[in-house]
């Protein structure tokens, strides 16, 4: 069985839109078990009860942004091992090294192709 059919991936971004295309280049790249999220804490509580392998999130969100969200990713006993990777419009220093330092497994610049998107997943999980 192809990691694709096996991988459960989450999508947290407050933009529908965002979370719109994400979805849809997944969908094109086979993998079907993916769930979404508009917000870091509607993401913790659902990866409570439903885990996946890999969480792709957006950096500029209210509330808790997406270092915040894998920072308690990390904290957590059943996240800690969770993939991350940040997607973000303005992909600084101050932001990537933060991330690195927190365990952030990838990241991922706006705008960006599906070929981009699909070429940062697989430099965390393997080959879709």
């Amino acid at each position: 069985m192809a990691l694709r059919d096996q991988i459960r991936i989450m999508v947290v971004d407050d933009m529908s839109t965002s979370r719109g295309l994400i979805t849809q280049a997944l969908d094109a790249f086979g993998v079907r078990n993916v769930a979404s999220t508009a917000d870091g804490p509607s993401a913790l509580k659902a990866l409570e009860s439903t885990p996946v392998h890999l969480v792709i999130s957006d950096y500029n969100m209210p509330g808790m942004d997406g270092l915040q969200l894998l920072h308690r990713l990390r904290s957590g006993a059943q996240t800690k091992g969770v993939g991350f990777i940040l997607i973000t419009g303005k992909a600084d220093k101050a932001i990537i090294d933060q991330g690195r330092k927190f365990g952030m497994n990838n990241f991922l610049k706006k705008p960006f192709e599906p070929k981009d998107l699909q070429a940062c997943i697989e430099a965390v999980v393997g080959r879709l």
